[in-house]
């Protein structure tokens, strides 16, 4: 966030759009603004019920109303305090089932509001956070009065967000989520109907709220210009139409398959079963050592070593490029109920940027650190000899993100190295144990040095200076 003089705390770059209010932080503390504006929907969230319902079910982020001063008086009805969350990620970040778990989560508010006689003015997946392994709405403000007749106007808006994205990854390609990169306020429905192949046309919802929907924008677009008003539609009707989205959304799927990676320590010949008891062994030695507050686990693959900082109730982000490997990681958290797990897509040789509005609406991946421990485990190698990134530059990243690194070196006799060497020259006269150690130890302080058992392999623990 970044301060802006006169106004009594940092607004959050974020949080510009909604007339209704903003998030601020003071004293590395959240809260919003409810503006007066925005009065009326706010008493009405509350007194109705709708709140409490919603956060009791944790569909709701929970929030406290204070007496800290507002950072803009003059517009100003109430200061709210949210529960914080540990880590804020973004939809282009999630896999296949966190996306589709948050739409869903997104459609059950709507459904509960409606009951309540509110509904959602907007479904932006950004508003959504993942928070003890679960999807939680965190914008109070989303909320506005029903009015019979009116067409849902968040409907457009959750297509593009969720909708579009989840039918790409489930029919054409899962890598098609990241789409939701490029285009930040949701993948255009034109652009999803070319995407998709033919036969979605045979499913009802897609070819309802994707095929004809974008269609149907079009045509409107043009009508709107002559000045025709937008169609009206019953309570009962939109009713159905939340009813639909969530019957189209809930036949989606997508499984991980032939991934190489989801299966990487099983079928290394060079990594035997005691190599990885040992290497976990050390990993929690480790974390019992330096106890940190939290950890990231970069290269997590299927989340065996990232769990163990989980398990000591350590909120861990585990991120790992290959979909099938974070699929698989959350698929465990899921069903196992775990709650101090996020994992996440991120290829980190192209990390998630700053994106949108002045580059600052979306924090980049940089932005989001630094963290207190950060495991590199089997991951040196792809960024050295995969990627081409220089071993000095690659510490100097690790750097930036943790006080405590927790780093592996593979060595050029390693099998993985050498197939990642097959059918290329061998250009990387610096990749050497002892050049590595020279790079770590000029940012970081070396305080443990241990070979992995039946591996040539070797594992660091290191401080920053």
């Amino acid at each position: 966030m970044s301060e802006r003089p006169g106004m009594g705390g940092s607004l959050d770059p974020g949080s510009f759009r909604d007339p209704s209010g903003f998030v601020f932080r003071r004293h590395e503390t959240i809260y919003r603004q409810v503006n007066a504006s925005y009065a009326e929907e706010y008493e009405h969230l509350v007194s109705s019920g709708l709140y409490e319902e919603l956060a009791q079910a944790g569909l709701l982020i929970p929030h406290e109303e204070v007496d800290t001063p507002p950072p803009r008086p003059d517009s100003a009805y109430r200061v709210i305090r949210p529960e914080m969350i540990p880590f804020v990620s973004y939809p282009y970040e999630w896999c296949f089932g966190q996306l589709r778990d948050a739409a869903l989560a997104h459609l059950e508010v709507q459904r509960r509001a409606l009951a309540h006689g509110m509904t959602l003015k907007d479904c932006s997946a950004y508003n959504i956070q993942f928070r003890d392994g679960k999807p939680v709405l965190i914008d109070t403000l989303s909320f506005e009065r029903y009015r019979e007749g009116e067409p849902w106007v968040a409907y457009r808006q959750f297509c593009q967000h969720f909708l579009a994205p989840l039918a790409l990854m489930s029919h054409t390609d899962v890598r098609l989520g990241r789409l939701l990169r490029v285009h930040v306020d949701g993948i255009p429905l034109d652009l999803a109907s070319r995407l998709l192949p033919l036969r979605t046309r045979c499913s009802i919802p897609l070819l309802l709220h994707i095929h004809l929907h974008a269609s149907y924008a079009k045509r409107a677009s043009r009508s709107h210009r002559g000045g025709k008003r937008a169609a009206r539609l019953s309570r009962r009707s939109l009713e159905n139409l939340v009813r639909s989205l969530r019957t189209g959304i809930g036949r989606l799927r997508w499984r991980p398959r032939d991934s190489y990676w989801a299966g990487y320590y099983s079928e290394l010949h060079d990594y035997r079963t005691e190599t990885a008891e040992h290497k976990a062994g050390l990993v929690a030695e480790f974390l019992d050592h330096v106890r940190p507050s939290r950890v990231w686990d970069f290269g997590a693959n299927t989340g065996r070593y990232g769990r163990i900082a989980a398990d000591r109730g350590i909120p861990t982000v585990s991120f790992d490029f290959d979909p099938a490997c974070v699929e698989t990681i959350y698929e465990a958290v899921r069903n196992e109920g775990a709650t101090n797990v996020l994992p996440l897509v991120m290829d980190l040789a192209n990390p998630s940027p700053g994106i949108g509005w002045a580059g600052a609406e979306r924090s980049s991946l940089r932005d989001r650190g630094p963290t207190d421990m950060l495991l590199a485990l089997a991951l040196l190698h792809h960024l050295a000899i995969s990627n081409n990134v220089p071993i000095p530059a690659i510490i100097d990243f690790f750097s930036e993100l943790c006080r405590f690194l927790v780093v592996e070196f593979v060595p050029k006799n390693d099998a993985q190295v050498r197939e990642l060497l097959a059918g290329r020259r061998d250009v990387f006269a610096d990749y050497t144990q002892a050049a590595f150690e020279s790079s770590l130890g000029r940012t970081f302080r070396i305080e443990r040095v241990e070979r992995l058992r039946g591996s040539d392999r070797i594992l660091y623990l290191a401080e920053k200076r």
